[in-house]
C-alpha cells in the first residue's frame, strides 16, 4: 500500500472518529467529557495533521529518490 493510501485511509478513519466522538458528546457533556476532548481528540487531529504533512514530504521524497535510481 502507498504512502499516500494510507495517509487518505488514516483521514478517513479520523474523520469517522471525530463524527462519532460529535454523537457521543450529545449525550456526555460533562467536564470529563470536556476534558477527554481537549486531551486525546484535540491532540489526535493535531497529530493526524502533522503526519499528513510529514507523510506527503516522504512521499516526494521517495518519487525523487526512485528518479535518480532510473
Amino acid at each position: 500500500m502507498s504512502l499516500i493510501a494510507n495517509r487518505t485511509r488514516l483521514a478517513t478513519l479520523t474523520k469517522l472518529l471525530v463524527n462519532d466522538w460529535q454523537h457521543t458528546k450529545e449525550h456526555w457533556q460533562d467536564h470529563k467529557a470536556r476534558q477527554f476532548e481537549k486531551e486525546y481528540i484535540e491532540g489526535l487531529m493535531h497529530n493526524v495533521s502533522a503526519t499528513s504533512e510529514i507523510i506527503d514530504k516522504l512521499d516526494k521524497l521517495l518519487i525523487q529518490v526512485k528518479k535518480d535510481c532510473e
